[in-house]
């Protein structure tokens, strides 16, 4: 059985998944999953470099990772490295230092190709009543992604009920980034604690602005099926769901409504910093960042007229690992 390895280091966190690739086109079957809050990106926005101290933070978790690897049998690696390298100025001392420490070099991919690694990881496998077209949002760190896309041609005709019971593949009809994300956001607008009123309309406005960009390109009010990625989508819907603790498969295709997810991100734009991090399911490195994340989200969804979201804890780290299962 072959197995590949996923690294996706973003602004915030650096993920690491290690899959067997099965014989037929089926699912790739998690080995591990891995998470670390490095915050790769701190201080980007404002200084268009990366911070020595989070190199070293990204070095000391991606050697963690290859030792994982290399114990795990992992026969093809691929890491991706997204906004924060793609807007900084010494991105080659990142590079060198991936090299050396994981072994393989970190592609530092555009936001276009982020966007469709992302919805490929995203759509593999959702419920039958996930009905296409589907708009995938994915908020990162720094950008957030904005993809269409449903069933390839060959796929149309096929039922939803036969859909449910294999993996779909799916084509890609629109995708844009875009330069708003959750530390981005905080950094640039939501530094009080909490963030004042002034602030967060802040927020908001360049939110709102960045979103309208996206659907020039992205006509994501077709959609029938709006699918939120990554941590600040899942961490609301934690909180939307009321878990006592951060539970992936509770997570995982939960369809959280409008209303939920205005009534969770006003609540975080309300408390402090000691208050988030007291909630039960947020990540310790989440909670500076999650108000600016969930705020994304639900301009999102109200410039999108979108009633729900469908929450994925499949996203670009699952992509990658597809782009390589045939390699």
């Amino acid at each position: 059985m072959v197995r590949v390895a996923a690294v996706d280091c973003g602004t915030n966190s650096v993920r690491l998944l290690v899959a067997e690739v099965p014989a037929d086109e089926t699912a790739l079957a998690d080995v591990v999953r891995r998470m670390e809050i490095v915050r790769l990106g701190q201080g980007v926005d404002r200084t268009g470099r990366l911070d020595p101290a989070a190199i070293e933070r990204t070095r000391v978790a991606l050697a963690d990772y290859a030792r994982q690897i290399a114990e795990l049998g992992a026969q093809r690696v691929r890491m991706v490295a997204t906004s924060a390298t793609r807007d900084a100025s010494n991105a080659t001392e990142f590079h060198d230092m991936v090299v050396s420490t994981l072994g393989a070099p970190p592609e530092v991919i555009t936001g276009d190709e982020e966007a469709r690694l992302s919805f490929l990881g995203a759509t593999r496998g959702l419920p039958a009543d996930a009905q296409p077209p589907y708009l995938v949002i994915d908020i990162g760190g720094g950008s957030t992604e904005f993809v269409l896309g449903g069933p390839s041609r060959e796929q149309q005709g096929t039922v939803a009920s036969e859909r449910s019971m294999v993996d779909s593949v799916v084509a890609v009809e629109h995708a844009v980034s875009v330069d708003v994300g959750c530390v981005r956001m905080t950094e640039r607008h939501l530094v009080g604690d909490p963030p004042t009123a002034d602030q967060v309309a802040a927020a908001e406005a360049d939110i709102a602005a960045a979103v309208d960009r996206a659907l020039a390109v992205v006509p994501g009010r077709r959609a029938r099926t709006l699918v939120g990625l990554a941590g600040s989508v899942t961490t609301v819907a934690a909180l939307a769901l009321r878990l006592p603790a951060y539970d992936p498969v509770a997570i995982h295709h939960s369809r959280i409504p409008y209303a939920d997810v205005a009534a969770v991100t006003e609540k975080l734009l309300s408390l402090t910093h000691s208050d988030r991090l007291a909630l039960p399911p947020m990540h310790p490195g989440r909670a500076d960042v999650i108000g600016a994340g969930a705020l994304v989200l639900r301009v999102a969804m109200e410039k999108v007229g979108a009633e729900s979201v469908v929450v994925s804890e499949h996203d670009i780290l699952d992509g990658i690992a597809e782009s390589i299962r045939d390699v």
